[in-house]
């Protein structure tokens, strides 16, 4: 498969980065032989969080034995200093392991979020603690509306930033030039770029929920593949895998069969993607108070 850099931290990750919530309902049993084939497809970078379900626990034992193998970010959806800091160390604990390589800000969707966590007394102030007693080696920022991400990179040298990018999301030209604009950013400041959602079709509406998934998925396999290489056709260093178990084995074959699409190839797919209701609409974050 693949490899990128992710930005100032040098690391080569893989296109394909394990987004744990395809662990967020499973036993132990079940996340093994997930992490059996995340091992066989050589994926080495991991996303995870206490916010997805069991994936922590489910986790915490592979990681006790291959915690060299694995690039590992984890997030905290705290926003004061002492909360975001007691999540840290429970995640630690519950990973079994000595430090994290990313740290994430995670779920920042707004100015005002981005105002808790970054102001005085905020959860930034402990991921930098943290930093400095050796628990994280970079930090982050997560979330759905990029140009949030923008603002975030304006008030702190953050190393990573992931957000949603798919070709339905890019049929919206507003979206699209938002994210356009995020990139530029990160490649100026050299910042390592993870998107989420790359197989997102529509929101599920009133349809049956039946993909571990908080929106509807494509689930044919070309269509997956064409998703997986619009996105990964952009400036950035991997897609975070999808969330759903038995859709994750279809992501990474696509992964690893990725192909660079042409602009006129991704033209395409963006007009066939206005055919599709996006999962977020064309909203810029508000400007920051003065």
């Amino acid at each position: 498969m693949e490899t990128r850099r992710f930005g100032r931290t040098d690391h080569m990750s893989t296109v394909a980065i394990f987004g744990t919530y395809a662990l967020s309902q499973a036993t132990q049993d079940e996340a093994d032989k997930v992490m059996d084939r995340i091992m066989e497809a050589g994926v080495n970078h991991i996303d995870v969080a206490p916010s997805y379900g069991n994936a922590e626990e489910c986790l915490g034992p592979w990681l006790a034995r291959e915690r060299s193998r694995f690039f590992l970010g984890c997030k905290t959806t705290e926003r004061a200093k002492d909360d975001a800091a007691e999540s840290l160390h429970r995640s630690l604990e519950r990973l079994k392991v000595d430090y994290f390589d990313l740290f994430q800000m995670h779920a920042v969707n707004s100015i005002e979020g981005l105002d808790q966590v970054t102001k005085t007394g905020g959860a930034l102030d402990a991921i930098v603690e943290a930093r400095e007693a050796g628990l994280v080696r970079y930090i982050g920022i997560t979330g759905h509306i990029p140009a949030t991400y923008i603002e975030a990179l304006d008030r702190f040298d953050f190393d990573s930033v992931l957000f949603p990018y798919n070709f339905v999301q890019a049929a919206d030209s507003e979206y699209r030039q938002v994210v356009g604009e995020l990139l530029k950013k990160c490649r100026a400041r050299d910042v390592g770029v993870m998107v989420i959602k790359s197989i997102a079709k529509s929101p599920w509406g009133e349809k049956p929920q039946t993909k571990n998934t908080w929106y509807e998925p494509f689930i044919d396999p070309e269509q997956i593949q064409q998703a997986v290489n619009f996105v990964l056709s952009q400036d950035i260093t991997g897609i975070c895998t999808v969330g759903d178990a038995t859709l994750m084995p279809l992501v990474l074959e696509a992964c690893e069969n990725y192909k660079k699409l042409s602009e006129t190839e991704q033209e395409t797919l963006m007009v066939s993607g206005g055919e599709h209701e996006p999962l977020f609409p064309s909203r810029l974050a508000p400007k920051a108070k003065k």
